[in-house]
């Protein structure tokens, strides 16, 4: 099962029989089953019919309207599921103080740690890189997180740790590259470009399986609820964005993109991927989504894609009153 990416400007996406198609011009680009996808996501100007959107539904399958560049409009989901016993209780617990701080707590906690484990690891495998420094400061942020008695200061040391996190991420660019720091809106250099776009289809995946699970994707625990921010997803997000950031340093130190491959908007200074280099992210996006390894905690072989599903059922589980909550921990 994969994503299934529709970049070409003016094609449409019908059904015929228990298919899909991408046509362009009376030519047909794509023709693929619908069980073989778990998602479409359209960028730009793709048109879609009403009886390729039945069919998605009719194999729960969400879509999502993204811009050419890569920006989330918007999403197209099959009615919510009926498991509104889940939504009471989620709402329940956002009342729950001890509660938001503990999930919290162990939220923020697989951030930090995944992001220490991928620079320590860069760092064994670069012993010639100096990351000493950077790697004891995100040592005392994590420490200082157990401390902490409210959500609001946890905020505080979860962004002391991301600074000095991303202080230390540029010198693992080897690709010819710079990173001076985290630059969101916007990016205004490829490396920004590369982890924005990331995140943003993580985000797009983890909110899609929130809702189709009958979570409340908006009503979060560690991100404030925010008119239209689906925070429960930017909750869960926080735990995986090492994937990204891993991901990202695997295209450029093996040299995969280069500065040709991006484009800038002259009138934000953004910086974007072009379509074909889009397109070789796809590819390798999803190789790295559908990679199998052992799962830490029960030794099964999984993907990344499937441990999305995991932590949610977990989160489940813990609001329903079982098992204390364990973040995603990066292979």
């Amino acid at each position: 099962m994969a994503n299934l990416y529709l970049t070409e400007q003016g094609s449409v996406l019908r059904k015929t029989g228990d298919r899909l198609i991408v046509q362009k011009d009376d030519e047909t680009l794509l023709d693929v089953q619908c069980s073989k996808i778990d998602a479409v996501l359209i960028f730009g100007n793709v048109q879609f019919t009403t009886q390729a959107v039945h069919e998605l539904f009719e194999h729960g399958i969400e879509m999502a309207i993204l811009s050419r560049t890569g920006k989330l409009i918007g999403q197209i989901t099959s009615p919510s599921t009926k498991n509104i016993e889940l939504r009471i209780e989620q709402f329940k617990k956002y009342q729950d103080v001890a509660f938001k701080l503990n999930l919290s707590k162990a939220i923020v906690n697989g951030k930090i740690t995944n992001c220490l484990d991928l620079m320590k690891t860069f760092s064994n495998n670069h012993p010639d890189i100096d990351l000493a420094e950077e790697m004891a400061g995100i040592e005392v942020s994590l420490k200082n997180i157990y401390s902490t008695d409210s959500v609001s200061s946890l905020r505080g040391f979860e962004g002391v740790a991301a600074k000095t996190y991303f202080g230390g991420f540029g010198k693992m660019i080897l690709g010819g590259f710079t990173f001076v720091g985290r630059k969101k809106h916007p990016s205004t250099d490829p490396i920004n470009a590369l982890l924005s776009f990331g995140y943003t289809l993580i985000f797009n995946e983890i909110s899609s399986l929130l809702d189709g699970l009958g979570f409340d994707p908006y009503l979060g625990y560690f991100h404030e609820a925010e008119y239209g921010r689906a925070s429960l997803a930017c909750d869960i997000q926080e735990e995986f964005r090492a994937v990204v950031d891993r991901f990202t340093l695997y295209l450029v130190n093996n040299r995969m993109l280069s500065g040709a491959d991006f484009y800038k908007n002259p009138k934000d200074e953004s910086m974007y991927l072009k379509r074909e280099a889009m397109k070789k992210y796809f590819v390798e996006y999803e190789k790295n989504m559908n990679r199998e390894f052992k799962h830490p905690e029960t030794g099964e072989n999984t993907t990344l894609r499937k441990c999305f599903r995991i932590q949610a059922e977990k989160l489940a589980g813990f609001i329903k009153g079982g098992a204390e909550y364990t973040p995603f921990r990066l292979d």
